[in-house]
Formats: structure tokens, sequence, C-alpha cells
């Protein structure tokens, strides 16, 4: 399947960006109207937090799931119903994020069960691009020529930490929702600062190309 990575990206993106419009959708018009109106908007703060904490993981999501293909040549078949499990699960988010808005501030249990779906399903994303990272790397036959795959390889640890990190917040879910909340927005934030590069075979292209200058 030479050629065909960015229709498979091209697929994906535009599922991501489905997935993103959903999220915007699911924010709430204030019922409140005159003197009223700034009140319900500020009693709607839950799905703006969630919000905002959503789109900043579906967007690391998305930058991640780039920059991989970026260093594809070709995909195969496994690849592709691993690309489809790792949609299947983003896809969910947008739903997860409205239940945790609608019960974030409640008592009685349903916040911390609306935080633990919300947790389970970042747990499920996590472990499906660890196992589509893990295809990738095992034998790296989609890889380009320049992508050093022994190093690639050596990422599969700090790609997996998520596979750690996650199962921790639904630890959190079952103390506090809002602090799930927050901690969710942590490790975005570390993700989208911490980009892990896909070492390339720089120095070998570099002493090739001197060995062809002196020819």
């Amino acid at each position: 399947m030479e050629n065909e990575t960015g229709r498979i990206e091209a697929f994906s993106d535009g599922v991501f960006a489905v997935i993103i419009t959903i999220l915007v959708l699911e924010l709430k018009v204030p019922e409140e109207t005159g003197s009223d109106f700034w009140h319900g908007v500020r009693e709607q703060w839950p799905h703006y937090a969630a919000y905002v904490v959503s789109f900043l993981i579906i967007g690391v999501m998305w930058v991640n799931h780039h920059t991989i293909f970026s260093h594809l040549r070709r995909v195969d078949r496994p690849l592709l119903f691993l690309n489809l499990l790792v949609l299947m699960v983003v896809s969910v988010v947008p739903y997860t994020t409205n239940v945790l808005a609608e019960h974030l501030m409640e008592e009685g249990g349903s916040a911390n069960a609306a935080a633990v779906l919300y947790s389970a399903v970042t747990v499920a994303y996590a472990l499906a691009f660890l196992a589509f990272w893990w295809y990738v790397t095992r034998v790296g036959h989609l890889f380009h020529e320049q992508v050093d795959k022994e190093g690639a390889r050596a990422t599969r640890v700090r790609f997996g930490l998520g596979a750690i990190a996650y199962p921790l917040t639904v630890l959190l879910a079952f103390y506090s929702a809002p602090l799930t909340l927050v901690a969710h927005f942590l490790i975005a934030i570390y993700y989208a600062a911490n980009q892990i590069p896909i070492p390339l075979v720089v120095e070998e292209e570099r002493l090739e190309t001197a060995s062809d200058l002196r020819k």
C-alpha cells in the first residue's frame, strides 16, 4: 500500500475534525435572559472547563497521530484496523465530556462515576495508541528509510507513560471529580510541551552526502 498514507491520514483528520466540532456543539446556550444572562453563563463553567481539557486532549492526540504518519511511507491491513481502533476510542470523548460536565459539581456519587467514565475512556485511548505504536515499531517495515528504527523502538516506554498516568486518574476520580479534570489538564499540557521525537538517521545521511561530494 505505497502512497496510501496520505489517504489514511486525510480520513483520520476528518474524523478528528468532526469530533472537535461535536465537542463544541455540546456547549449549552444559557436559558436565562436579561440581567440573569451572565449568571447563566457563569453557571455553565463545568461545560467550559471540560471543553478546554477535552480539546487539549484531542489536540495532542491529533498532533501525535500526525507526527507518526509523517514518518510512514506505507500502511498495511493490521495498521488500518489499529488506526480505526484509535479513532473509535477518540470519538467517544465528546460523550464522556458532556457526561462529566453535567455531573461535575453534583453530590451523591454521580460526579465520581462521571469522572471514572471520563478517565476510563482516556485509559482505553492510551492503550489503543500504545498498541498502534508498538505495531509500527515492532518491525519498522512501514517507516521511511530515514527513520532510525531502533531509536524509534526505544521511544516505546515514553509513549507508554499514558498507560500509567491515565489509570491513576481513574483512582483519583473516586476521590474528586474536579481534581480529576485538573489532572487530565496537566497531563495534556505535559504531552503538548514534551512531544516525543522520532529519531532519524541524520548522521548516516550526512556521511553519505559528504562521500558523494568527494567523488
